[in-house]
């Protein structure tokens, strides 16, 4: 693109921020802009790769005074086309922005820019004796900034929380390039309404997140995983029930999958090994994290004696090593294959009451099953947090099949009260469904304060509302 035919608001930012941080279409002409959602997306006018936090609030001021819409983006591997581009936008990446600033070891923080990938922000709290629980299979991808517009979730919310609950304080810059943030390090600070938890899983449609004080756990020193077989969704609920109540170190992970996920992915997937010899209504995967490694392990296998005793887990396999852990792990984590291997799925990542989600996993199964009788229907999650995951796939389906399994699932969801994105957001691949999930009343609240901090609109237009 000649300088002479670029937009004005373009050849501005180029002006004011140079050619390092403003890249014309021809200077990346090969990048990729999608996300992992799949969903449309177009090239930008114009990508915007800012160091720090004032160059990030010089090219908002500029596109504020030009209306120009902006969509930020981190690591891209979100799964709701909150990142993808609509047409016409400038891109906003923070892969620049990616230093550790601080770790406060007294007070147990972390301070961080807001395109630091997760992975490095786990690995720099190991080196400094920390935990960082928040974890994702593109933990070595997505980055912190991504993880917080999303409010991301993981394998390990039944003990630590979502993102919104790893995070202290954090820094914003505004639609007009107000900078709003203290970077406060305290747990208590009680002084009026919360911006950080408003900013918290907003989806880059009410600031662009730039740094961010973590909160650091103690380092677990002894880890405790086992894959259990078990007869009935009671014993599943039963079984994490009793966990949290008897285990010293508590519940750290506690993943759900369904016979058919486990037939699946081990028939598809021949590196995987299947940790029990007999086939079992439900499986688990239990993790628990605490702090004394021998008398851990003797209470974890006492645990699971009593619960085979008493017939809730039918048979179980204890991890005597890391490598034993991982591929118990590995299980679990066969979806990162599904593009190989379950192409042309539909996948959905809803949420229901704890007590509920076999219920809603069995009535969405049925209504799927008498639509499609040969589908594919593979159900798995996160049941300690109420977080299930469905994924359908029918070779040969048309393209209008999509939106149909969207209406049987989220028909489901809706009439079971329960959430269309327990994890993801809504981007716009939920933007249909978010009314199933947030009363009338709940939505308007929300364009209102998206309408106060960027009356313009032009924070990732087009995304959680239609």
């Amino acid at each position: 693109m000649q300088a002479a035919t670029q937009p004005a608001v373009v050849a501005a930012l180029r002006e004011a921020l140079g050619p390092r941080v403003v890249q014309l279409p021809d200077e990346f002409a090969d990048r990729k802009h999608s996300d992992a959602s799949r969903m449309p997306c177009a090239d930008p006018i114009a990508l915007l790769r800012p160091g720090d936090t004032q160059e990030v609030a010089t090219a908002m001021r500029i596109c504020h005074a030009h209306r120009q819409p902006v969509v930020t983006q981190g690591g891209l591997t979100g799964l709701a086309g909150g990142a993808c581009l609509l047409g016409g936008e400038v891109a906003l990446s923070l892969e620049r922005m990616r230093a550790i600033e601080a770790i406060d070891a007294v007070s147990a923080t972390m301070t961080v820019q807001a395109g630091t990938p997760l992975q490095a922000v786990q690995e720099a709290a190991d080196a400094a004796g920390f935990f960082f629980p928040l974890d994702l299979g593109a933990r070595g991808s997505c980055s912190i900034g991504g993880n917080l517009a999303t409010n991301a979730g993981g394998n390990r919310v039944i003990r630590y929380g979502m993102m919104r609950d790893q995070v202290l304080d954090l820094e914003a810059v505004l639609a007009d390039g107000s900078v709003v943030g203290g970077l406060h390090g305290m747990i208590k600070n009680n002084t009026g309404y919360d911006l950080r938890n408003l900013l918290v899983g907003s989806e880059g449609t009410l600031a662009v997140i730039t740094r961010v004080v973590l909160r650091l756990r103690p380092k677990p020193r002894a880890v405790s995983t086992a894959f259990c077989g078990l007869p009935s969704y009671e014993a599943v609920t039963t079984l994490l029930s009793r966990a949290q109540a008897m285990l010293p170190a508590g519940v750290s992970a506690f993943e759900v999958m369904w016979p058919s996920y486990c037939d699946f992915y081990l028939a598809k997937l021949p590196e995987l090994r299947a940790p029990l010899a007999g086939r079992h209504a439900y499986y688990v995967l239990l993790e628990s994290l605490g702090a004394a490694a021998e008398r851990q392990a003797e209470t974890f296998e006492a645990f699971l004696g009593t619960m085979l005793e008493e017939g809730i887990v039918e048979d179980a396999a204890v991890a005597n090593s890391e490598s034993d852990a991982l591929a118990f792990w590995a299980v679990r984590d066969a979806p990162g294959e599904n593009a190989r291997v379950l192409p042309g799925r539909v996948s959905f990542d809803v949420a229901f009451a704890i007590a509920e989600v076999g219920e809603a996993a069995r009535r969405c199964e049925a209504a799927l099953r008498a639509r499609w009788p040969q589908a594919t229907i593979l159900v798995y999650g996160h049941l300690g947090d109420g977080n299930i995951h469905i994924a359908v796939q029918q070779p040969d389906w048309p393209a209008t099949a999509a939106r149909e399994v969207q209406d049987v699932v989220y028909g489901v969801t809706g009439e079971m009260n329960g959430s269309v994105s327990a994890e993801h957001g809504i981007g716009t691949k939920r933007m249909h469904v978010l009314g199933l999930s947030r009363t009338p009343v709940e939505i308007a609240a929300m364009k209102a304060i998206r309408a106060a901090l960027d009356p313009l609109g032009i924070l990732n237009p087009g995304k959680v509302f239609r």
